[in-house]
């Protein structure tokens, strides 16, 4: 079997058999990786707690026909933060969802793998309420799906700007508006977002701009993916 050394992030685990656990990856190098780790639910697991959902591993793995296994894994960020509070880490299975959604099997995205490890380290260093947002953003972006937030995404005009469209992929005039309704605030931070302020933008307080940024992120991410989210509706209650 072709042996291979990778980074990943767990996104999910399943139980096979008695002992062992399908773990689910993205890898910096390989994409999304379906893999077994033997005897990982045995008490002497050589593994321990390193693969967990939002471990961040260094790997060893055997490619297989349907599924690698994982021979070694090495601890990178055990992000404890994270882990031991129950709001963070929800927002990082926001996070781990949307990714398994839209990572390819087999599939190289290293911008993804990225943005996901750091946006992970974000959430254990200072949370912020615009995390999980930007995020969903900054993957519909990598995608090849921003929105069009400088004019109407129906007439071009570039002013005013009152609402956002997620079938139309964009903001929208009072002329053309439909969608939901859109603040200049919102606007705002929607740009600042995708348009090269991340860290000023997730350094904003909660506000009605940051719930509307929020709420605008989860449709047009559920949109895209064409289900629902279950982890956001944990937030949500």
């Amino acid at each position: 079997m072709t042996v291979y050394r990778d980074t990943g992030v767990v996104l999910r685990t399943y139980r096979l058999g008695e002992a062992d656990r399908i773990i689910v990856l993205m890898t910096a190098q390989h994409g999304k990786v379906r893999a077994v780790a033997k005897g990982v639910r045995k008490t002497k697991s050589r593994f321990g707690g390193r693969l967990e959902p939002t471990s961040h591993v260094a790997l060893l793995l055997y490619e297989g026909r349907q599924l690698d296994v994982i021979n070694q894994a090495e601890s990178l960020d055990y992000l404890r933060a994270v882990r031991e509070d129950l709001d963070r880490l929800t927002r990082a299975m926001a996070l781990l969802e949307v990714v398994e959604q839209v990572a390819q099997e087999r599939e190289p995205d290293p911008r993804l793998y990225q943005m996901l490890v750091g946006a992970l380290r974000t959430l254990a260093a200072q949370p912020a309420p615009l995390l999980v947002p930007a995020f969903y953003w900054k993957v519909l972006a990598n995608d090849g799906l921003r929105p069009e937030l400088d004019g109407c995404v129906s007439c071009g005009s570039p002013e005013p700007l009152v609402a956002f469209d997620v079938g139309e992929g964009g903001v929208l005039c009072r002329t053309c508006r439909r969608g939901v309704a859109l603040s200049p605030g919102a606007l705002d931070l929607l740009r600042r977002i995708l348009g090269g302020d991340l860290v000023g933008a997730l350094a904003e307080p909660a506000s009605a701009a940051t719930h509307e940024v929020e709420v605008l992120a989860v449709r047009a991410m559920e949109h895209h993916l064409e289900r629902r989210l279950r982890a956001m509706s944990l937030l949500e209650g």
